[in-house]
């Protein structure tokens, strides 16, 4: 990812978790804060209720697949933090994209464009 780095330490995600907005879909919950400098910082959080490790480490490839696919349309100065709920664990990739982008356009994380109506 050219313009993130991640999420790492508790304090960090707890900071989000408590301060930040937030937006629920049926596969996956997205929270997000300003973080104050020019890069994105960018976590993943699977719960053991998800399944057994292959599953919950597939959803998050997943989940850092479709961010960095979609990394150039974030705008930069952003904590996101991604929490993957127990239906993930079922959903194709592409149902799974469509609902992380839908709650990223809800939070308003997307980059406008000159000219761009919303």
């Amino acid at each position: 990812m050219k313009f993130t780095v991640s999420l790492n330490q508790n304090y960090e995600f707890r900071r989000v978790y408590a301060r930040g907005r937030n937006v629920a879909t049926p596969l996956v919950v997205l929270y997000c804060r300003k973080n104050g400098s020019k890069t994105n910082r960018f976590g993943i959080t699977v719960g053991t209720k998800v399944g057994k490790a292959v599953y919950r480490n597939l959803i998050r490839r997943r989940l850092r697949e479709i961010y960095r696919l979609n990394e150039d349309r974030f705008p930069a100065g952003w904590d996101i933090v991604a929490v993957a709920r127990t239906r993930a664990k079922d959903a194709p990739y592409a149902e799974l994209e469509k609902q992380f982008l839908k709650a990223a356009d809800k939070l308003g994380l997307f980059a406008r464009k000159e000219g761009e109506q919303t």
